[in-house]
């Protein structure tokens, strides 16, 4: 019955930390995340069992820590926008950790209300939780088939994790592997640019996304590539002395990519409409009866656990959660130049309780939502979209009123900057509201205490909060983001792209500031809209064959790298393969494989990250990026072929090992 124990509070900080830095560097990158909850177990597992063994109960408790890391490192969609925007210089180690920590809290305090009324007494799938569930109460089996089933898991994530960290290790510190190849053609009139990654971190993930995600990041690819940007590279006069690759490649970042923004937006919007009706209902329904639902039975091997049905007080809720909105008052607050007037005092205070109203309202959307699709597929990007509009109109209406005085030229930035920092703590509160209550729905299929996961996830909380801010001063350092370069001299072909960074950056100096070029955008919601009709079409043509073309997946493929899209695109290809090599596996075959997949996906993803922040910080370390290299550039076309020939060799190895698992 042991649960919430010292030792799974030091192994669940130790594990959030290793996956927030992995998901900060993975969201950084290509703009998403994994999920941490069943890694997280499986290590939990392996770890608690060499330590003399843990029950069910312990592990959930790690897991449900260590699940702050898939979620609140989402912080990173937004708070790179202070960069890019040239109000931050970096990113200060309090304003960070104490927006993260009270954002975060304060979304675990938003779901408690509502767990009996959608976690226990509602019929929501919570697909995420469930699964979690299932590996914990294999992970709780003492037969033979358990066991063996549990070192399987484990080896799996702990080869693909080597093996990602070795990849990476020859690729960006011994020179030895290229990370991507890329050829252009034409050099009058239309450009066609051809880019490949070779990222194995991207790999996983593609198999993660799915083959209906991968084929819509393609069409969005294909769009970016073989159609906006030949026909903008054609119709835009050529700058004389610039290579055509790099021609189209400005093309890109300055046109392309904001019509891909546009479809982003009206995506993501759309999904959050789409999911309004049923959320509203749900709330309403369960609210008026959700208090005199039974109990569901816990289904676990051990003893009832007497508190399976118990919150935290609220006579302890309601003081906390007054104490972290206080808390995000003054750092609202302390983010404006003193002094300290009427004007933005009542402008923090404003902030603050956005935060706690929209917050609130946010969180419970959120958690019926992560109910219906998963913690994974909820729309957060239109949270934070519509998080960003709303602040910079509320903003841009206290400017008008004068309560932030002084030059135009200072409190107009000043606000930008401000929408961003604000917008950071209501998607802290809103992706974790989005992860409590699926965490606590495994709970409640194994019999936990409520109580004690949501202590569990604050603790979590704290621990991601306090890696979050000095990892992305390290990869900003080493790497960059995508517009903005914090040294001189630096390949900005090897920046991170941070990509709902940059579209909030733009969403909110555009209404603040009134400087965004609004064109590219409002085509790529035309484009959007068109492509929201097309997958309504599918849909109702194709139901039975499940077609679809997801829009905010193509919007994607429009924003991210070319570099990032193929190698996403190859992994998601790959789950495809091998689902249909196992399709007539009976469902324990198919079972084992797809654990060996997930794991060596999870591992593939954590290794590259990690080794990306550990190179980082060699290269922050030492000022220089090549102090690992053992080659020259001289050696680039060896290291191009050998970089494909790696990558083609472990995605064949990977498919195999699945489908010869799911066959054995």
């Amino acid at each position: 019955m042991r649960e919430l124990t010292v030792r799974g509070i030091i192994l669940g900080a130790l594990i959030t930390a290793i996956f927030t830095a992995s998901n900060v560097y993975l969201g950084l990158k290509i703009g998403l995340t994994f999920a941490s909850s069943i890694p997280a177990a499986v290590i939990s597992m392996a770890v608690l069992r060499a330590a003399g063994g843990a029950g069910v109960l312990e592990n959930n408790m790690v897991q449900t820590q260590a699940s702050a890391a898939g979620t609140l490192s989402s912080i990173i969609f937004v708070l790179p926008a202070l960069v890019m925007a040239g109000i931050w210089q970096g990113f200060a180690f309090w304003p960070v950790a104490i927006v993260c920590v009270a954002g975060g809290m304060l979304g675990v305090l938003f779901t408690i209300p509502l767990r009996r009324a959608l976690v226990t007494g509602s019929d929501l799938p919570y697909p995420e939780g469930v699964a979690a569930a299932e590996v914990l109460r294999v992970g709780a089996g003492t037969d033979a088939a358990d066991r063996a089933t549990q070192r399987e898991s484990a080896v799996s994530l702990v080869i693909g994790t080597v093996l990602s960290a070795v990849v990476a290790l020859a690729t960006g510190g011994f020179r030895l592997l290229a990370d991507g190849l890329t050829l252009a053609m034409g050099s009058t009139g239309p450009v066609f640019r051809l880019t490949s990654g070779f990222s194995l971190a991207l790999l996983g993930a593609g198999y993660l996304v799915g083959l209906a995600g991968g084929i819509a990041m393609l069409v969005g690819l294909v769009i970016a590539w073989g159609v906006l940007t030949p026909y903008l590279t054609a119709l835009l006069p050529h700058p004389a002395g610039v290579a055509p690759a790099a021609f189209a490649l400005d093309v890109w970042k300055h046109r392309v990519r904001f019509i891909g923004a546009g479809t982003i937006g009206i995506a993501a919007l759309w999904t959050l409409g789409t999911l309004a009706g049923p959320v509203a209902a749900g709330l309403r329904d369960a609210l008026r009866g959700g208090a005199t639902v039974p109990i569901l039975p816990p289904r676990h091997p051990e003893p009832a656990n007497p508190d399976a049905d118990r919150d935290l007080s609220p006579k302890l809720i309601g003081p906390l959660a007054l104490v972290l909105v206080a808390v995000l008052f003054a750092a609202f607050l302390a983010f404006l130049p003193a002094p300290y007037t009427a004007g933005p005092i009542g402008v923090a205070l404003l902030a603050a309780l956005f935060c706690a109203v929209f917050g609130f309202v946010i969180a419970a959307a959120c958690g019926y939502m992560a109910g219906i699709v998963g913690s994974s597929s909820s729309p957060i990007s239109g949270i934070a979209i519509l998080a960003v509009l709303s602040l910079s109109l509320l903003v841009s209406g206290l400017l008008d009123l004068g309560w932030l005085p002084g030059p135009a030229q200072v409190t107009r930035p000043l606000a930008v900057g401000l929408v961003i920092f604000v917008a950071t703590a209501v998607l802290a509160a809103a992706t974790i509201s989005n992860d409590n209550l699926q965490d606590l729905k495994t709970g409640q299929l194994v019999g936990a205490s409520p109580w004690k996961q949501q202590v569990a996830l604050m603790i979590g909380c704290v621990s991601g909060a306090v890696v979050i801010p000095p990892v992305l001063n390290l990869l900003y350092n080493a790497y960059g983001f995508a517009g903005a370069m914090p040294h001189p001299g630096m390949d900005p072909e090897h920046a991170l792209a941070a990509p709902q960074a940059t579209l909030m950056a733009s969403l909110a100096s555009g209404v603040v500031l009134g400087s965004q070029d609004w064109t590219p955008i409002v085509q790529g919601v035309g484009l959007g809209a068109l492509l929201i009709a097309v997958d309504l079409i599918l849909r109702r043509a194709g139901a039975r064959r499940h077609l679809r073309l997801p829009p905010l997946a193509v919007g994607i493929g429009l924003y991210l790298p070319p570099e990032v899209t193929v190698a996403l695109v190859v992994g998601a290809i790959a789950s495809a393969v091998i689902a249909h090599s196992l399709r007539h596996r009976p469902e324990a075959a198919r079972n084992a494989a797809e654990n060996r997949a997930v794991m060596l996906a999870s591992g593939l993803i954590v290794g590259e990250s990690l080794m990306g922040v550990v190179l980082a910080g060699i290269v922050g370390g030492s000022g220089r990026d090549d102090l690992l290299a053992l080659v020259g550039p001289g050696f680039a076309p060896g290291a191009t072929v050998l970089g494909a020939a790696v990558f083609c060799a472990v995605t064949l190895w990977f498919a195999f090992s699945v489908i010869r698992r799911g066959r054995a």
